[in-house]
């Protein structure tokens, strides 16, 4: 039965993991959108190193950002700590891409952060962030 339960709280807490990249991903591409357009200069596309480099440094203040409001580290078994450092970012990756793919159906305009690599590239240094330097309470 301990087994069930600490198996249980261990999917809670991939869930939440899960729950607080993609929040944070979300208002990151919100605030992308919003603030970043009147700025823009061209429609030129930057390069994809360049950009891949931004979202991370994006997904690692992200990361600081959380450690204020969430200081305690949801997992707290090494195990489950490292297996959210290569779960969490991907399933964060997918919902940035379904919801680029729904934005693509919309006829909205679409960001890089829309596909699943650069949202896999936010989530994972926000998780890494979270991994270094979450309270392990």
């Amino acid at each position: 039965m301990e087994i069930l339960a600490e198996l249980v709280f261990w999917l809670l807490g991939l869930l939440g993991e899960l729950l607080l990249q993609v929040v944070f991903e979300v208002l990151a591409e919100f605030g992308w959108r919003s603030l970043g357009e009147p700025f823009r200069r061209s429609r030129e596309p930057t390069s994809p190193w360049l950009a891949t480099l931004g979202y991370t440094i994006y997904g690692a203040i992200a990361g600081g950002l959380s450690l204020l409001v969430f200081p305690l580290a949801v997992l707290q078994h090494p195990a489950a700590r490292i297996a959210n450092l290569a779960i969490t970012p991907l399933l964060s990756g997918l919902a940035m891409s379904l919801m680029g793919a729904w934005r693509r159906r919309r006829g909205d305009d679409l960001i890089r952060l829309d596909r699943f690599s650069y949202g896999v590239m936010f989530a994972l240094a926000m998780a890494l962030v979270r991994y270094f330097f979450a309270d392990l309470g």
